[in-house]
């Protein structure tokens, strides 16, 4: 033990010696220890959000898409095909369904006070049955006005109140869309995501008088469940009663529809996730090792440059397994100060993200520093450091006195 001790010493004395280089090579480190926590903390966070999300459309309700499964994101950003009318009737037939809502949605120029902006209008129906649902079991709030009952009214989302317009938009306002006047009833709290945020939501007649959409067709439903009544039950009876609509409509069982759950959605959107994560470690990781060869470097230059004191060392006895962890300890002393740098840098980005998103509701971000990345950070680049002074250390504690010596006149 006290040989170690005085090992640590001795490497601490030789880094302090050389303190610019020492800290040029630590500073590799830091940087790709600080891309693996900062974009690790990101992608946490982001998993974090879309759980959040999922939560929210809970047990009781069951999405709806034309298309299959694997473009159910990029449906939800560009739309698409739309269920027909046949779908949503087929949809309401199903065993353990309470009550179908048709979701349509589409961009258009919006007028304000004189002010013509591009914003997301959307419609749903049933309009006020539609209205009680989503505040009871997606939690709408109003921060605002009050609930539309007439078709002429609509609601709004937060950032088309404060974001859109360079004036605010305030409940009892009136906006026109495509040359039609609507009152502005209430504006939604956020909901939680940028898109709902950014949408004006109105009865569907409306919205299909407004767009020229096919009357009883819908971009996607939300189903409400029947109490109780198991979500992957109603979801296999929902794809048969379409299946069999599907069927008799175009002559193919071919599905062209996906029922999602909210334990579905989590399972695709944690498969993307993790492979995000992979490919940020990946990444992380070449920056790390690129700091390693950077290590490695320096430990190379300073076996060359104490090359007598080896000698010494050897020629007052030393072993080579002495030699060996000395330079070894100082290789590993580089990697963990790159690693706590780096974990610092990381933390405190992360941390800033967090800050920004609690004075900015319409930043829908979180982040999340789990305990296993700064395990794996710091044991990482200790063992980065590690190996990359191991070949220098070897080389250093093969050298034999005379030579040392004689090789350093």
């Amino acid at each position: 033990m006290g040989e170690i001790k005085e090992y640590f010493k001795i490497a601490f004395r030789n880094l302090r010696s050389r303190l610019l280089r020492s800290w040029l090579t630590v500073l590799g480190i830091i940087i790709g220890v600080f891309l693996i926590i900062s974009l690790l903390s990101l992608s946490e966070g982001l998993k974090t959000t879309i759980n959040q999300q999922l939560q929210s459309l809970g047990g009781e309700m069951v999405m709806v898409m034309p298309g299959s499964s694997e473009d159910i994101f990029s449906s939800l950003m560009f739309g698409g095909s739309k269920l027909e009318r046949e779908d949503m009737d087929a949809i309401s037939n199903a065993e353990g369904v309470d009550e179908v809502l048709g979701f349509s949605y589409s961009g258009t120029i919006i007028r304000y006070e004189g002010e013509s902006k591009q914003a997301a209008i959307g419609g749903f129906s049933p309009w006020k049955e539609g209205l009680d649902i989503l505040s009871v079991f997606q939690g709408w709030t109003l921060s605002d006005g009050k609930w539309p009952v007439r078709s002429n009214e609509v609601l709004i989302g937060s950032q088309v109140a404060n974001k859109i317009f360079s004036k605010e938009v305030k409940a009892g306002g009136e906006i026109t869309i495509k040359g039609r006047k609507f009152k502005v009833a209430g504006i939604l709290n956020s909901l939680g995501s940028q898109q709902d945020d950014s949408m004006i939501y109105m009865d569907m007649e409306v919205y299909q008088s407004l767009t020229g959409d096919k009357r009883g067709t819908a971009s996607y439903a939300m189903v409400l469940l029947q109490d109780g009544f198991d979500e992957n039950t109603a979801a296999e009876n929902i794809e048969e009663k379409l299946g069999e609509t599907r069927k008799r409509r175009v002559g193919t069982e071919e599905d062209d529809f996906s029922v999602i759950t909210s334990e579905k959605m989590g399972e695709i959107a944690g498969n993307i996730l993790g492979i995000i994560q992979i490919v940020i470690i990946g990444f992380a990781s070449i920056a790390i090792l690129v700091g390693g060869i950077g290590i490695a470097n320096s430990m190379f230059t300073s076996v060359r440059e104490r090359t007598r004191e080896i000698g010494i060392m050897k020629a007052i006895g030393a072993k080579n397994s002495a030699i060996l962890w000395i330079f070894m300890i100082e290789a590993g002393i580089i990697g963990v100060l790159g690693g706590v740098g780096g974990l610092l840098l990381g933390t405190v980005l992360a941390e800033a993200v967090g800050y920004y998103a609690k004075l900015n509701p319409s930043f829908y971000f979180t982040t999340t520093i789990a305990p296993w990345m700064i395990v794996f950070a710091l044991a990482f680049s200790f063992s980065v450091g590690c190996l990359a002074g191991f070949f220098p250390a070897k080389q250093a504690a093969k050298l034999k006195p005379v030579e040392a010596l004689r090789r350093h006149e």
